[in-house]
């Protein structure tokens, strides 16, 4: 069976990596004690709390944490109508964290995702490894056999073009779970009590062309680079779908990612997933968007941008007007949500304004 890492004992480490270039985004409806066990590896850097629910309700945060708090009173101060693009009751909330974030990089987890293990038993440092992701290059253009050839150990095989060797910028490195996986409703329901046990040491880029089911709770990126991008849509309260955040960024961020030849990983670091979701509370969040995105998924991958579209910001407006022109054909609701796409550029570019050559 396994279990989360016991961090009791282990120092903090007082010399991170990237301390003043990395903001950890938190989004939560709780108090955050979930964080004492997280201590060594994130205390030293600073947190973004973005609470979602009742603003008038106190969230506790451990002793020691450096931390920034927003709640929607704050949301609805800082953007003004445009806050009409953030979600409300559903985690998605968490990409205005990323939107008042001044870092260049972003490393956003879960409340319920405590310290994973490694097989010899070794606590395992999740963002000291999305960091080392994030760092070095990815290969989109041709698969390494050998998986990420710039890992310690390891290289590119035979027959690898040495003219794509040197590889490309990495934006997103996505981490994967033990314990509960990532599972959408229907299959929680008839695989109530299958758990992650494989810890595969293994990090690789997504190829280009491919997409994946990108999952926010264990999820960095070079917030320079694609940053724009990572908008987690309208879901939640009012609107007829949830649980489609994170995906429907992970595939504006693909397309995005392939059109400006940046790389995305995927494997290395596991956290410990320590709470399974209602699946009957799953379903009637996921219903729609499990019927839609038959639909999606052929729109994305078919979806060509410009040429003139050399920003993260062109191409995002890009897409939302091919959302609101391809998808509003299955429901109204593309239309509202390529209005938001648009809303949240918008709400990104006032916060964070281009710099001047």
């Amino acid at each position: 069976m396994v279990e989360p890492a016991n961090t009791v004992g282990i120092p903090v480490n007082h010399m991170p990596q990237l301390k003043d270039e990395l903001d950890i985004v938190i989004p939560t409806i709780r108090n955050l004690d979930f964080l004492e066990m997280w201590r060594p590896f994130l205390q030293p850097y600073h947190l973004i709390i973005v609470q979602d629910g009742d603003p008038s309700k106190t969230i506790a945060v451990p002793e020691g944490f450096d931390y920034e708090l927003y709640n929607r009173n704050d949301i609805n101060r800082i953007l003004g109508p445009k806050a009409s693009c953030i979600s409300f009751k559903d985690s998605a909330c968490r990409c205005f964290g990323y939107m008042v974030s001044k870092k260049k990089y972003i490393f956003t987890i879960d409340d319920d995702c405590f310290v994973a293990k490694d097989p010899s038993g070794k606590a395992v440092n999740a963002l000291e490894q999305h960091i080392k992701n994030l760092l070095c290059p990815s290969s989109p253009f041709f698969f390494n056999t050998l998986y990420d050839p710039y890992r310690e150990g390891a290289d590119f095989v035979r027959g690898y073009p040495f003219s794509l060797r040197e590889g490309v910028s990495t934006a997103v490195s996505h981490g994967l779970w033990l314990n509960i996986p990532d599972y959408d409703a229907p299959t929680q329901l008839v695989k109530p009590k299958e758990r992650n046990t494989r810890y595969v040491d293994a990090v690789m880029t997504i190829p280009k062309g491919t997409l994946f089911p990108m999952c926010g709770m264990n999820l960095a990126f070079d917030r320079e680079l694609i940053g724009p991008a990572m908008y987690f849509g309208l879901m939640g309260d009012g609107q007829p779908i949830g649980r489609y955040d994170d995906m429907w960024a992970g595939w504006c961020v693909k397309v995005i990612c392939d059109h400006l030849g940046l790389g995305v990983k995927t494997g290395l670091p596991y956290i410990y997933h320590s709470k399974a979701s209602n699946p009957f509370v799953n379903l009637k969040k996921e219903y729609k968007g499990i019927f839609w995105q038959e639909d999606i998924i052929p729109f994305f991958q078919s979806a060509k941008l410009s040429k003139e579209a050399v920003t993260v910001q062109q191409c995002y407006i890009e897409l939302s007007k091919m959302v609101k022109e391809k998808l509003s054909v299955i429901d109204p609701y593309f239309d509202k949500l390529a209005d938001a796409m648009v809303t949240w550029i918008e709400a990104w570019d006032e916060l964070n304004p281009p710099t001047k050559a």
